[in-house]
């Protein structure tokens, strides 16, 4: 049972952007970013249940309205008099495992090569249509995939074309995504394609969090007898909802919002027109939602505080989130330069009181100023609006409350902003680029951008027996290897007969992504010659160029007496530049301990990550000058580093009249590429390892084997 949606606490923008979407899907759907525990999946399966329940064509796969049943449909066409039957809105959730074949339906290649007949197995887009299409940890799910539900989600079709075989059906839905950004980002080509996005976080108003663990207990006790303490809530907001369905189509967008509209996105510099439309169908909803049949600057101001805070992000490393001041000036220069224009001021509407999620709770019968039945969980009970934790279908999974918009009460930061985003966060320079690194051979790895590898997607090259059901056909391979038995067939010049044995799976390849791990020297030598500002330049334009090729990063720093993993593996550039922001640097150089971090974070990685290859930059002036032997334990790590297989690189640091070439000995240890930090920024690391010229890309020996690399590029002034 799913927890109620009334009983959800606070997230008031979060409940907005959900119900505005099931007011007007055209919008485009929602993106919830968030931290881990803060009741987002609770609110998505939640809202599901509020939305009208749908009619269609009886026993049709594709869920077509019998009033307007799709010409196109697969299992179609159907008579325009044909039985209907009705059933509640689907929650499709999308598992981020999910092959392409899943998500937009699969051919039967065997029965349509065989037989001559096209039989098409419906995906989860099909299964979504006219109901809600979930997509927990969006920024986990592969990008032609999220491209491929986005598309979808913008034409109100899925196309499937493979092997000379067409099939599309309606797939009109409610897209939610959800994400944790701390785990990686979305690129900004896709957070521009969800139509409005919110960030939540837990609060830290105790009286909040006992609230929320209050109504999470009752609801594991006696899960029914919750929802029925909240079914009249719920009964209201889905009234409101189909109401506001009738009345969108009456609203009126009078030129003076539309001026607004265009003033806000020209002020906060947002790129392409996307942003305007979805701000204005946004502001629409808005104003159905809230019973009126004009819109006003209110709900202007509402509409662009959901709809632009991910579009005005240049590059990942600015932060999320929109500047209130800054909306209200574009609002007032909208007003203050077309003052006669005929408009609604933004004061109260039909529901007699202020508007936005400020004032009015979304998930309320009425206005905020008034009680409703979700501020009481029953009897004697008397509590603010919602939980923060995820319903008995999810196990127990989100134990943490959301907080609401900041107040007296909570002091919590307006639209869920994070405590992390005012931190320092380190920007790399303009003039610094990273050119493409990639690794020798072809693996098989995670989808990515960077290195070649067999994967689902890209160029044919060759054919093989498929091991189970057969994927992207090879036709020429099959017809190759049907071909000698057609006289034992008894084939007599009529169609080639095929068998299911004939079948060869195209091999196909394309890109995969990386782990990129930094082992930096922070010593205080490294220091004195401030070299650090040089290393951070470095580090933070490869992260840029990893974040665009879908790669991961690590950084391993050394200093005093040991070595501190300062960077886990991961894809988010935001932590990633917070963490390198401030890296510290003095002390003596443990130079074993950090190749011996390496190698240990290697070891747990390949086991979480196993396909993901590993490449390292050891970053130092080779110096070993902590603990007993320094430099024979340093020799003995190298080995161990080098005994992993990963591909090493040093970049030799050390700089002076007279020079001990330490790193050089390193990289003879390690069988890795050297060169200088002042070589790095000039030309590819592969071309100066080998001392050839820029621009090569002949193999070179490593400790795996013979390998090629092509590694960063830094241009720019270095310390």
């Amino acid at each position: 049972m799913n927890y109620p949606f009334s009983a959800v606490l606070g997230m008031d923008d979060m409940r907005l952007a959900l119900l505005l979407n099931a007011v007007s899907p055209a919008i485009g759907g929602v993106l919830v970013r968030g931290e881990k525990g803060t009741a987002k999946s609770t609110a998505v399966r939640a809202l599901a249940a509020l939305l009208p329940p749908v009619d269609r064509v009886a026993g049709c796969r594709f869920g077509c309205d019998p009033a307007v049943p799709d010409p196109g449909c697969p299992d179609g066409p159907h008579p325009t008099a044909a039985p209907a039957e009705r059933r509640p809105a689907r929650l499709v959730e999308l598992p981020v495992g999910a092959a392409e074949d899943r998500v937009v339906g699969s051919l039967d290649l065997e029965k349509a090569l065989a037989e001559g007949v096209r039989a098409f197995e419906p995906g989860l887009l099909a299964a979504a249509h006219r109901g809600v299409l979930y997509v927990d940890e969006v920024n986990l799910l592969h990008d032609h995939l999220v491209d491929l539900l986005l598309d979808a989600a913008a034409m109100g079709r899925c196309h499937v074309e493979r092997e000379g075989v067409s099939v599309s059906h309606a797939a009109r839905f409610l897209l939610v995504g959800t994400m944790n950004p701390e785990e990686g980002e979305l690129r900004p080509q896709l957070l521009d394609r969800f139509g409005l996005t919110v960030e939540v976080t837990a609060s830290r108003d105790p009286a909040v969090r006992v609230e929320v663990v209050r109504r999470r207990l009752a609801a594991d006790a006696d899960p029914a007898g919750f929802a029925v303490r909240w079914a009249e809530a719920d009964a209201e907001v889905a009234r409101r909802v189909a109401a506001a369905r009738r009345r969108l189509d009456r609203v009126v967008l009078p030129d003076a919002a539309l001026r607004q509209i265009a003033e806000v996105c020209a002020a906060f510099d947002v790129d392409g027109m996307r942003a305007d439309i979805v701000t204005a169908r946004a502001a629409v909803a808005h104003a159905a939602w809230q019973g009126r049949e004009r819109v006003t600057a209110e709900d202007v101001r509402v509409a662009a505080r959901l709809a632009l805070p991910h579009r005005r992000r240049r590059d990942p490393f600015d932060s999320p989130g929109l500047d209130d001041k800054r909306l209200d000036e574009a609002l007032d220069r909208a007003r203050e330069e077309h003052p006669d224009d005929p408009d609604d001021d933004g004061g109260p509407g039909p529901g007699g009181g202020p508007t936005g999620p400020d004032h009015d709770d979304p998930s309320g019968p009425g206005d905020g100023d008034r009680p409703g039945p979700e501020h009481d969980d029953g009897p004697g009970d008397p509590t603010g609006p919602g939980t923060g934790s995820d319903g008995p279908d999810r196990g127990g999974d989100d134990v943490t409350g959301t907080a609401a918009p900041d107040g007296p009460a909570t002091g919590q930061p307006r639209h869920g902003a994070r405590a992390a985003s005012t931190q320092p966060v380190a920007v790399p320079d303009q003039g610094l680029r990273a050119r493409l690194l990639t690794a020798t051979g072809v693996g098989d790895g995670v989808p990515g951008r960077r290195s070649r590898a067999r994967t689902g997607r890209g160029r044919t090259t060759g054919a093989r027996l498929p091991a189970r059901r057969a994927g992207a056909l090879h036709l020429p391979a099959t017809l190759r290897a049907a071909a000698p038995h057609q006289h034992g067939r008894g084939r007599r010049g009529g169609p080639l007969v095929l068998r299911p044995t004939d079948l060869r799976e195209a091999v196909r390849e394309g890109r995969e992504g990386n782990l990129v791990l930094f082992v930096v020297d922070a010593s205080g030598s490294m220091g004195a010659r401030q070299r650090m500002a040089a290393v951070k330049g470095a580090v933070l334009a490869l992260l840029t160029d990893a974040y665009q090729r879908r790669d991961k990063v690590a950084v391993v720093a050394f200093r005093g007496t040991g070595a501190q993993t300062l960077l886990p593996a991961t894809s988010s550039v935001l932590a990633a530049s917070t963490r390198l922001a401030d890296l510290p640097t003095g002390g003596r150089t443990p130079l074993a301990e950090g190749l011996l971090a390496a190698a240990d974070l290697l070891r747990v990685q390949r086991l979480r990550d196993p396909k993901r290859r590993p490449l390292v930059l050891v970053v130092t002036d080779g110096r070993a000058t902590a603990g007993p032997h320094p430099l024979d334990r340093a020799a003995r790590a190298a080995a161990v580093l080098a005994a992993s297989g990963a591909s090493c690189v040093v970049v030799d640091c050390e700089s002076g009249p007279v020079r001990l070439d330490l790193a050089g000995r390193l990289a003879a240890q390690l069988g890795a590429a050297h060169h200088r930090l002042t070589e790095v920024a000039t030309a590819p690391l592969a071309d100066l390892a080998a001392g050839r010229p820029t621009g090569s890309r002949r193999p070179i020996p490593g400790p795996g084997g013979t390998r090629a690399l092509s590694a960063t590029t830094i241009t720019g002034s270095v310390a």
